[in-house]
């Protein structure tokens, strides 16, 4: 059994940190790349030119999206932000924080009966520091809300 987790600090950030410096890297790359070879090639029309850069706006586009989850924890409960939507939970809404073998993020079980996945923990690149993140969330949720015990 693990030693009880001491809760950060609030508020408190939690996100995928290199996994966001990587895509966020690879888009600004892509988009400065695709320019310039809108620019350079001297046999593009303007069409084809405008076609570069959407296509180098695109991949940007959707890199940054990919980049956007986090977990926000403050006195008044919990933002997570996925893909395309943020949800805001209170404290007694959580009841646990999940970070099972396997799993590619944080599941958070809520009152209301459902699961809500959290991207914003994920152990991809850093899994010692997802660990370390759901044990803090859970810490959190379990000392300011109704969480149940960890398991």
């Amino acid at each position: 059994m693990t030693a009880p987790v001491e809760p950060p600090p609030l508020p408190a950030t939690f996100r995928p940190t290199s996994t966001r410096i990587v895509l966020l890297t690879v888009g600004t790359v892509m988009l400065v790349v695709l320019c310039w070879i809108s620019v350079a090639l001297d046999t593009l029309n303007t069409g084809e030119r405008v076609s570069f850069i959407v296509t180098a706006l695109v991949f940007f586009g959707v890199l940054a999206l990919l980049s956007r989850p986090k977990v926000v924890a403050d006195e008044d409960g919990v933002t997570v932000v996925n893909l395309t939507s943020r949800r805001r939970l209170e404290w007694a809404e959580i009841l646990r924080v999940n970070l099972r073998p396997g799993d590619a993020w944080v599941f958070l079980d809520l009152s209301d009966g459902t699961t809500l996945p959290a991207l914003g923990i994920q152990p991809g690149i850093g899994r010692d520091r997802a660990i370390r993140d759901a044990r803090a969330l859970s810490a959190l949720a379990e000392s300011r809300g109704t969480g149940a015990p960890r398991r």
